[in-house]
């Protein structure tokens, strides 16, 4: 498994940060319509709007890579593969339990997705900055 350096720049992984922050706001609330949103939870024709879904994210995350750390591009099939599977996986629980947005499950569920979605942006920053601080 590999190892974190010990020392990144900040500069780096502050702005990787922030531009996953805006970069997530942007594809999972603004820019995802009502097609994509309310699509890829079907249980049938769901595959298009989740594809989309999950490009807007991919090119979001390929356009922070190659700003900071162009060698890191590959990042954005990581972020198509994880984001997805992490919104599939979210639709299948939310599908089977039926969760009411009343209930609290429903928010635990809403609450997880988004955090995953977070560490996987924190784990591509430190990534990125660690290539940019040249380590």
């Amino acid at each position: 498994m590999p190892t974190l350096p010990e020392q990144i720049s900040t500069q780096p992984l502050i702005w990787a940060v922030a531009l996953f922050i805006i970069k997530h706001l942007l594809a999972d609330f603004i820019l995802q319509t009502g097609w994509m949103a309310r699509g890829k939870e079907q249980s049938e024709g769901w595959l298009a709007p989740l594809l989309a879904h999950i490009t807007v994210h991919a090119v979001g995350t390929l356009a922070i890579a190659l700003a900071i750390a162009p060698q890191l591009a590959w990042l954005a099939v990581v972020d198509f593969v994880v984001h997805g599977l992490i919104d599939k996986t979210k639709t299948l629980i939310q599908r089977r339990h039926r969760f009411k947005i009343e209930q609290a499950a429903y928010w635990w569920l809403f609450g997880t997705d988004q955090t995953l979605h977070h560490l996987t942006h924190l784990t591509f920053a430190v990534l990125i900055a660690a290539a940019a601080s040249g380590i």
